[in-house]
């Protein structure tokens, strides 16, 4: 059974003639062109291109066929844009600042589906520190900012949370106590430790603090994750991350988590100097709803 992707492949084949330049341009595999290419012409009965050293060239049948394809695709081309015309569609920009593991990690997979709900609307992203999400959102250059354990007044719309673990060496003397799965906030910092801040106000010194401790002995402070996991996995001593950063390979790691759970929120704030754009309220309504 062929489909629209097969007559697209056809038509830029005959357009580049390769085979893989064709399936760079269509979004497809090198491997997976050629088999469809292959169940065109088996599905058609017929031999559309010929195969040379270095092109594939289309048969005089060949041209025939694309040309048509070209016409029918052209069609369905103008047949979408009549529609695009009829329908009124919202139009407009939103400018986003967040860090960047939340931009990554939250962000990017919704702002996709936004996409496809509103075409006509251009979403920005800007990869800054917490501390700058704020202080564009205070200048009014950004519409809406990525802010961590938003304050109750700010009319936060909640993204996600994760949770913050220790990560210890392998083998550490914390992690080898008979049916202990996890460590106090406490005695954790009373070990030699790796300072890991990711840019952020919010991290093991700022959260000691909330709770009236103090980080005894701080080796090293690091801004990025992976710094602090390659000082943690050398000896240099413990530290205190995000979930949402660890590794995928954790060998000479111990992660756990903490006795009481320390959780960290974030969530889309918007400007408090005026009215959210149309645009930016059908970004809040799609992630409320």
């Amino acid at each position: 059974m062929m489909n629209l992707m097969h007559w697209r492949l056809m038509v830029a084949v005959a357009d580049n003639g390769s085979i893989t330049a064709a399936s760079e341009r269509v979004g497809m595999t090198q491997s997976a062109a050629s088999q469809a290419m292959a169940a065109i012409e088996a599905n058609l009965g017929a031999q559309l291109f010929t195969r040379e050293a270095r092109q594939t060239l289309p048969t005089a049948l060949g041209l025939q066929v694309i040309e048509q394809a070209r016409v029918m695709l052209g069609a369905l081309q103008a047949i979408r844009s009549t529609v695009d015309e009829a329908r009124p569609m919202l139009r407009g920009t939103i400018r986003i600042a967040s860090f960047p593991m939340v931009l990554a990690a939250f962000l990017a997979p919704l702002l996709r589906r936004f996409n496809q709900l509103y075409p006509g609307i251009e979403v920005t992203t800007l990869e800054v520190t917490d501390n700058e999400v704020n202080t564009l959102l205070d200048a009014g250059l950004i519409d809406l900012g990525v802010v961590l354990n938003p304050k109750p007044e700010r009319n936060a719309t909640l993204l996600g949370r994760d949770n913050w673990l220790a990560v210890l060496p392998a083998g550490h003397a914390l992690a080898a106590r008979p049916g202990r799965d996890s460590v106090t906030f406490e005695e954790l910092l009373q070990q030699p430790f790796v300072l890991a801040t990711g840019g952020c106000t919010a991290n093991a010194r700022s959260l000691s603090a909330e709770v009236g401790l103090v980080i005894q002995d701080i080796r090293v402070e690091v801004r990025e994750w992976s710094s602090a996991f390659s000082l943690v996995r050398e000896g240099v001593g413990v530290t205190l991350v995000p979930e949402i950063t660890l590794p995928a390979q954790r060998q000479g790691l111990c992660v756990m988590p903490l006795s009481v759970p320390v959780y960290r929120e974030f969530a889309l704030v918007g400007l408090t100097s005026r009215s959210p754009s149309p645009a930016v309220n059908a970004l809040l309504k799609m992630l409320a709803d």
